[in-house]
C-alpha cells in the first residue's frame, strides 16, 4: 500500500512544479556560465567628471600656449587648436565606449596585444619609424603619428595583472611569480631603448616593480632586481651625451642656462613669472618663443605663469582626485585582475603627471613625458582615455557569487566599496 501511495503521490500535478524546479535551477547556473560579475551600479561620476574637465582644460591651454608658435611656424595660430579639439572629440566617446565594456573581456586578449605592441615597437626600433627630435618613436599613418611606446605601457599593464591574477597562488615564487614577467617587461624596455625613449623604459619598469609588489611577490626579490638595475641605468646615463646634459642641467639649470639647462631655466622662470594668481589666460610672455615646447613637455609651465599658484594647486589637486578614485576602484574591484588592472592604470596615470610636473619644476632631469591630458599629443590623449575607460568600467559596483553554494550576495554597494583578498605588500 505504500508503494501505491508513493505513486499516486507523483503524478501529472507535480510535473508544474517540477518543470519549475528546472526552470529555476537553470536559471541560477546562467550567471555561473557567463562568468562576468553582475554589474548593479553606475561608474565613478567624479572621476569621470574630473577626466572630462582635465582635457577641456587641456585644450584650453594648448591653444594658448601654441598660438604664437603655430602662427610662425604654419600661418595659422589654431593649427595646434584644432588637432587637439579632434582628438578630444574622439577621446570623450572613446571613454564612454570602452567603460561600457566589461573589463573581464580583455583578458583573452592579454596576449595578442602584447604581440601585436611588440611588433609595432621592433618596427619602430629597426628605424622604420618616424623620426622627431632625434628619436624613432612614431608611426605616421598621414597626418596623424602614431607612438608604440604610449600603447605598451597599457599592454603592460593588461599582460601583468592577467598573469598575476592567474598565478596567485605561486607568486612568491622566483621561477614563476617574479622571473617571467620581469623578462617579459624587460624585453619591452630594451625596445624602447633602442628608439631611444629612456622615459618610456624607466616607466615600464616602475609599473613592473609596483603591480608585482601589490600582487605580494617577494620583496627581496624586488629590491635585488632594483639593486641589479641600477648599474644598468647608470651605465645607460653615462654612455650617453645628451643624457649626460641634461643630469647636468638637471644639477644646475641656470648655470648651463646657454646650453643644456636654457629650457628647465626658462620654465622656472614661468612658474616664477605667475605669482599667486597669475598673469591671466593668454597673455604668457615666456610662450613668446622663449620656453621650447611650451604646448607639450613644459605646458605646466605656462598654467604656472598664466593662472599662478593658485591654478597650479587646482591642476595638481585634480590629478590627486583622479590617483585617489583610482585605488578607491581598485580596493573596490571583485577580483584580483580588476584590481591589478585598476592598480596599473592608476600609477600609470599617475606617474606620469607628477614626473612632467617634476621635470619643469626642476625636480627631475628632462624626460619627455607629457602631461596626461593637458599636453598636446594624440597618440597619449586617446590611450590615456581608453585607460581611464577601463578604471571606469572596474569602479562600477558588481554582485560576486559567494563560494560553497551560499545564496549570492552583493560585495560592492553604492557608495561603499569591498575590497577583494589580495595581498598589498611584498615579503622578505
Amino acid at each position: 500500500m505504500s508503494v501505491l501511495r508513493a505513486i499516486l503521490r507523483r503524478g501529472p500535478k507535480d510535473e508544474p512544479a517540477k518543470a519549475k524546479r528546472k526552470t529555476v535551477a537553470a536559471a541560477e547556473e546562467r550567471p555561473k556560465k557567463a562568468g562576468l560579475p553582475k554589474v548593479i551600479g553606475p561608474a565613478d561620476a567624479v572621476l569621470y567628471g574630473t577626466i572630462i574637465a582635465l582635457i577641456a582644460f587641456g585644450v584650453v591651454m594648448v591653444y594658448s600656449a601654441s598660438a604664437v608658435f603655430a602662427a610662425q611656424r604654419y600661418d595659422n595660430g589654431y593649427f595646434f587648436l584644432i588637432r587637439q579639439g579632434i582628438f578630444a572629440l574622439v577621446a570623450l566617446p572613446l571613454i564612454v565606449a570602452v567603460a561600457r565594456i566589461d573589463y573581464h573581456r580583455y583578458r583573452p586578449l592579454t596576449y595578442p596585444l602584447l604581440a601585436g605592441v611588440v611588433g609595432l615597437m621592433a618596427f619602430v626600433a629597426l628605424g622604420f619609424g618616424h623620426s622627431a627630435g632625434g628619436a624613432a618613436r612614431w608611426i605616421a599613418l598621414g597626418p596623424i603619428h602614431i607612438q608604440p611606446a604610449e600603447v605598451a605601457k597599457v599592454s603592460i599593464i593588461f599582460y601583468l595583472a592577467y598573469s598575476l591574477s592567474k598565478k596567485r597562488e605561486k607568486i612568491k615564487s622566483f621561477s614563476v611569480g617574479f622571473l617571467p614577467h620581469v623578462l617579459v617587461a624587460g624585453f619591452v624596455m630594451l625596445l624602447c631603448l633602442k628608439q631611444p625613449d629612456f622615459g618610456s623604459a624607466v616607466m615600464i619598469g616602475l609599473l613592473t616593480f609596483v603591480l608585482l609588489f601589490t600582487a605580494g611577490a617577494k620583496l627581496g626579490y624586488i629590491l635585488g632586481a632594483g639593486l641589479l638595475t641600477a648599474p644598468i641605468v647608470y651605465a645607460l646615463i653615462a654612455s650617453s651625451p645628451y643624457r649626460v646634459r641634461r643630469f647636468e642641467a638637471f644639477m644646475d639649470p641656470f648655470g648651463t642656462r646657454q646650453g643644456a639647462g636654457y629650457q628647465v631655466a626658462e620654465s622656472l622662470l614661468s612658474y616664477g613669472s605667475g605669482g599667486f594668481w597669475g598673469v591671466g589666460i593668454g597673455d604668457s610672455l615666456q610662450k613668446l618663443f622663449y620656453l621650447p615646447e611650451a604646448h607639450t613637455d613644459f605646458i605646466s609651465a605656462i598654467v604656472g605663469e598664466e593662472l599662478g599658484f593658485a591654478g597650479l594647486i587646482l591642476l595638481i589637486g585634480a590629478f590627486a582626485l583622479v590617483f585617489a578614485r583610482g585605488i578607491r576602484a581598485a580596493f573596490g574591484a571583485v577580483d584580483e585582475y580588476g584590481t591589478y588592472l585598476a592598480i596599473g592604470i592608476t600609477m600609470f596615470l599617475g606617474m606620469q603627471a607628477f614626473t612632467n610636473l617634476a621635470v619643469a619644476m626642476g625636480m627631475l632631469p628632462t624626460k619627455g613625458l607629457v602631461l596626461p591630458f593637458i599636453s598636446y599629443g594624440g597618440s597619449s590623449l586617446l590611450v590615456n582615455s581608453a585607460a581611464v575607460g577601463v578604471l571606469l568600467n572596474i569602479s562600477r559596483p558588481r554582485e560576486q557569487p559567494a563560494p560553497d553554494g551560499v545564496e549570492e550576495r552583493a560585495t560592492r554597494k553604492k557608495g561603499r566599496a569591498k575590497p577583494p583578498r589580495v595581498a598589498l605588500g611584498g615579503t622578505a
